[in-house]
């Protein structure tokens, strides 16, 4: 009976797995979170940027499933040349199956999507999505975004300027497609800050929905080291410090 329930343990986990790999690929790729210059000809006031074409950034993975009790965290060391995606792990600690089955295979599934040049089927584009006109509060701007297929790299939700309508401060909302038949209610945050003059990605917050497993959670904050081939300022890191190491 015990062989048999650890049995059951191990495929609800596994299902879990799935669905949280496949949503932090399509919620946290940096090359793809990036790109989003091609909606400043929709919204001019969004000022332009230069491309990211490369970086190295230290990344803080963090994964939990409520249902099962269990979590994991990792750390590595990440870079992006082209269509070349790389990583060194530096630290990790808790579940072994979380960390490897998931957060693990959360970096290697990157790593294909930009070999293959996936990532541009999430960019924030005309070709993607259809804006609708802005509203504000709360000192930001928001910019309804509707999917103009379903996707499970798209988003339908919204882009969060600043109150001056400059920068991109967020996107947040629900994939429009689910990434299995086991995940459902796939809510993704993508955090953006304009380091030394490239936007780019700070933190993802993910949460989904997972058949006969409950709620599990996803969070990646990144810290850049270089970019576009130069070291990040001074002023930057300062800007942007370093996030608490693992607990």
């Amino acid at each position: 009976m015990q062989q048999r329930r650890g049995r059951s343990h191990a495929r609800r986990l596994s299902q879990w797995v799935l669905g949280a790999t496949l949503l932090l690929a399509a919620g946290a790729g940096t090359t793809a979170a990036s790109r989003t210059a091609g909606f400043s000809s929709t919204y001019p006031s969004i000022r332009e940027q230069q491309p990211l074409r490369q970086y190295r950034a230290y990344r803080r993975m963090h994964a939990r499933s409520e249902h099962f009790g269990q979590e994991g965290w990792l750390e590595a060391w990440t870079e992006l040349d082209g269509q070349k995606f790389a990583y060194t792990i530096v630290s990790e600690k808790g579940s072994d199956y979380i960390r490897n089955k998931v957060l693990k295979a959360v970096l290697k599934r990157e790593q294909e999507l930009v070999a293959d040049g996936e990532c541009t089927r999430s960019d924030i584009t005309p070709e993607n999505y259809t804006f609708e006109d802005a509203s504000a509060g709360d000192g930001e701007r928001y910019v309804t975004l509707k999917p103009k297929r379903k996707d499970v790299l798209l988003v339908d939700g919204r882009m969060v300027l600043s109150q001056d309508g400059t920068e991109l401060l967020r996107v947040e909302g629900r994939l429009s497609k689910n990434p299995s038949f086991w995940t459902s209610l796939v809510n993704v945050i993508r955090h953006y800050a304009r380091i030394d003059g490239v936007r780019v990605p700070i933190a993802t917050e993910s949460t989904a929905k997972v058949k006969f497993a409950g709620v599990s959670h996803l969070d990646v904050q990144y810290e850049y080291d270089t970019i576009n081939g130069r070291p990040v300022s001074f002023t930057a890191r300062r800007a942007f410090p370093a996030q608490p190491g693992l607990r």
